[in-house]
């Protein structure tokens, strides 16, 4: 399985790229419901120049966006050097799509880590309720209006991304 033995970082979308306020119409598609100065992907460049440095990190998609729209067709709302590093999601379609969506965030990424045998991870997400304890440390909690721009997330992140000795 891709990820094995490599540096992972587990990437939600809603509250970390952007405001955590996204919709959907099966005729627009995706959308904001949050002030105009928000924008979707608006902090795709940011994650971007962030991972810059540490080329071996590759990305697992645990974003809901995923479930819905396949990781290929997800990852397409990343930079072209983001989509590169995706190996793959945390939903699969071999999986019971209803035992899925019942589990936290936290548990869907830690049975994600157990499959897929990282040497390290770290995940970004605005969903910190009901995680398995011991993967409290690996968690990144972001901002559900900034993402990963709001300046303590951020201090967060590139601490935690040295750590990871990626």
């Amino acid at each position: 399985m891709k990820g094995f033995r490599e540096h992972v970082l587990y990437l939600d979308f809603d509250g970390v790229l952007h405001h955590e306020r996204v919709l959907w119409h099966p005729k627009v598609g995706p959308y904001m419901s949050a002030p105009e100065r928000y924008k979707l992907f608006m902090h795709v460049n940011l994650l971007e120049e962030l991972l810059e440095p540490y080329p071996q990190i590759l990305i697992v998609l645990s974003t809901s966006w995923a479930k819905r729209y396949g990781v290929v067709h997800a990852a397409k709302n990343l930079s072209p050097s983001l989509r590169n590093r995706v190996i793959g999601g945390t939903w699969h379609s071999r999986m019971n799509s209803d035992e899925f969506m019942e589990k936290p965030r936290g548990m869907q990424i830690y049975e994600d880590t157990l499959r897929r045998k990282p040497r390290a991870w770290l995940a970004l997400d605005d969903d910190y309720e009901n995680w398995p304890e011991h993967c409290i440390g690996n968690l990144v909690l972001t901002h559900g209006h900034e993402g990963i721009s709001d300046s303590i997330v951020l201090a967060q992140f590139k601490q935690k991304l040295t750590q990871l000795g990626a």
